[in-house]
């Protein structure tokens, strides 16, 4: 176990240097300078200069570079030149409502994707099943703007159930925080739920083939223990998979939802950065979401020995 952990750990940092090269080199490949954008059309090319040198933008790319990963290494993911504060602070801010999103969408896409990935499989070729994988097809297909407005025109306009947009303020009690979340959280959560489903219902049907499952129900076992107990246990390891990419894809990815419900997360704090050119917010947001990538990853091979004892061998 100690020796996976640490391959996987080194494995893990060897990523992250691959990742650490390429952000710094596609920030610096992309067109703009922040320096101009900071400054407007008024500052002078003195101005900008001065300006360059102040943010060590001067400075040849390799040592640009150098200096970079060695503040990482000491956890300092640089200055953000718009915000004028730690990029660790900025995402600190951030990181609650993207966190709390994440986290309760993928609950939604979990309830409803597994339930219905497993009926789908014991009742296949049947009309529930045909249902449900249409149901899947059909979440698969819908952008998640396009449901995100269509959920806010029923639920916050016409019926005032909840919030339109917005996190709240700071001084707001949490549980008022996570209703203005409800609608964002439901629109990943319902159509990350397809992939779900699918791979749900796929690794079931591999598991129903198993001889020990026809092993399970000649001994006179109910339907119902064969499916959770023999079936659903052993078909968890793809999904598992599934869910815990999926997460990490919600952290790095609900860039759309975030702006559609104009959430206060990270986010909207790439995007924003993308725009101004900040590189210091760019590089160290994309690091550490590529670090969040490998983390779950890690944690997922560690579940793994705990749902399959026969991986540990």
């Amino acid at each position: 176990m100690l020796r996976f952990i640490l391959a996987r750990l080194g494995g893990t940092l060897a990523v992250l240097i691959l990742v650490a090269v390429m952000v710094f080199a596609l920030t610096r490949l992309a067109s703009g300078d922040p320096i101009a954008l900071l400054l407007g059309d008024q500052a002078t090319a003195e101005d900008i200069a001065q300006a360059r040198v102040q943010y060590g933008l001067d400075k040849p790319l390799l040592t640009q570079f150098g200096y970079w990963i060695k503040e990482v290494a000491q956890g300092n993911l640089g200055q953000s030149i718009f915000l004028q504060r730690p990029v660790t602070q900025a995402l600190a801010e951030r990181a609650e409502p993207t966190f709390f999103l994440a986290t309760f969408a993928v609950t939604i896409a979990a309830l409803i994707g597994i339930p219905c990935g497993l009926i789908a499989a014991v009742w296949r070729g049947r009309l529930v099943d045909q249902i449900f994988s249409a149901v899947a097809m059909l979440g698969a297909s819908v952008p998640s703007f396009w449901m995100g407005l269509i959920l806010i025109q029923v639920f916050a306009v016409w019926l005032g159930w909840f919030p339109a947009s917005g996190y709240g303020d700071p001084g707001v009690p949490f549980i008022e925080r996570l209703h203005h979340l409800v609608l964002p959280a439901t629109v990943l959560g319902v159509l990350n739920s397809a992939l779900i489903i699918r791979f749900t219902r796929a690794s079931v049907l591999d598991i129903l083939n198993e001889d020990y499952v026809r092993t399970a129900r000649s001994k006179g076992l109910s339907e119902r223990v064969v499916i959770l107990k023999h079936v659903l246990r052993n078909a968890l390891v793809p999904i598992v998979t599934v869910l815990g990419l999926t997460l990490a894809l919600m952290i790095g990815g609900a860039v759309v939802t975030e702006t559609v419900f104009n959430l206060p997360g990270v986010g909207n704090l790439v995007v924003r950065a993308v725009l101004r050119r900040d590189y210091p917010v760019i590089q160290g947001t994309l690091l550490v979401i590529a670090g969040i990538y490998v983390l779950i990853n890690l944690v997922i091979d560690l579940i793994y020995m705990i749902v399959d004892p026969r991986i540990r061998v």
